[in-house]
C-alpha cells in the first residue's frame, strides 16, 4: 500500500475515534478562536511605537503589557500569581476585535461600551471549549472589575504603559489631543492601587512634561 493510502486509512481510523474525535473538534474550536482574534492585529490605538509615525495595534499592545507584567511584577502592591495576571492580560482587549479602541481620555458617545464589550467577550470566549470559554470570560470580568490583586496590578501594567510611549514620543497623544496634566492624574490613578511604584514613576513622567512644556496644567 502507498504512503498515501496508509495515511488516509489513519486519518479514516482516527475520526472513528470518539475520544480523538472529540479532541479534534476541541483543537478545531481553539484554532478558530485564534484565527478570530488575529483581527485585534488590525484594531489601531492612538498611541505610536517609540520613534514611529504609524499607531501601533492592539495585539502589539497586548504582547507588550505582558511582558511589563513579567518583568515589573515584584512592584506589586500585594503578592500575585503572575501566570493570572499573565493570562488576563494575553487576552483582556480582544473584545476590542468586535468593538474596536476607546480613547482613555474621550469616551463621549459611548455610554453603552461595557455592555458592547461584554457581549463581544460573550462572542468571542464563546467559540472555545466550555470550560476554556467559562474560564478565560471570568477572566476578563475579574481584569474589568479591578478589584483582586492580580486584576489590579494587571491594569496598573495596562495603563503604565502608556506613560512609557508617550513619555519617548515627545508627549505623544498627550500632546496631538491636548490632554492636561490634571486628566491624565485624574483618570490614571488606580495605577497606584496596583503598584505604588508604578504609580510614583506615572506622577514623575506627568510632572517632567508639565516641566518641558509639552502639556498643561
Amino acid at each position: 500500500m502507498s504512503n498515501h493510502g496508509r495515511n488516509s486509512s489513519n486519518r479514516t481510523a482516527i475520526a472513528d475515534t470518539p475520544a480523538t474525535s472529540g479532541a479534534a473538534s476541541r483543537l478545531q474550536d481553539q484554532l478558530r478562536f485564534i484565527v478570530e482574534v488575529d483581527r485585534l492585529k488590525h484594531v489601531l490605538r492612538r498611541t505610536s511605537p517609540i520613534g514611529a509615525a504609524r499607531r501601533e495595534n492592539s495585539a502589539e499592545h497586548s504582547w507588550q503589557v505582558v511582558l511589563m507584567a513579567v518583568l515589573l511584577h515584584e512592584h506589586a502592591n500585594e503578592s500575585i500569581d503572575l501566570l493570572k495576571v499573565v493570562r488576563m492580560l494575553a487576552i483582556h482587549d480582544v473584545v476590542e476585535v468586535d468593538v474596536g479602541d476607546t480613547f482613555h481620555y474621550d469616551k463621549s458617545g459611548r455610554d453603552d461600551l461595557a455592555e458592547l464589550e461584554a457581549r463581544a467577550a460573550e462572542r468571542l470566549f464563546g467559540m472555545l471549549p466550555a470550560d476554556q470559554a467559562t474560564e478565560l470570560a471570568s477572566l476578563w470580568r475579574e481584569f474589568e472589575a479591578k478589584e483582586s490583586p492580580e486584576a489590579k496590578f494587571a491594569a496598573a501594567v495596562d495603563r503604565f504603559v502608556a506613560f512609557i510611549m508617550n513619555s519617548h514620543n515627545d508627549g505623544g497623544t498627550w500632546v496631538k489631543h491636548g490632554v492636561t496634566a490634571s486628566q491624565i492624574l485624574a483618570l490614571n490613578g488606580h495605577i497606584g492601587s496596583g503598584s505604588a511604584p508604578l504609580w510614583d514613576a506615572a506622577q514623575r513622567i506627568v510632572s517632567d512634561a508639565l516641566e518641558s512644556g509639552r502639556i498643561k496644567p
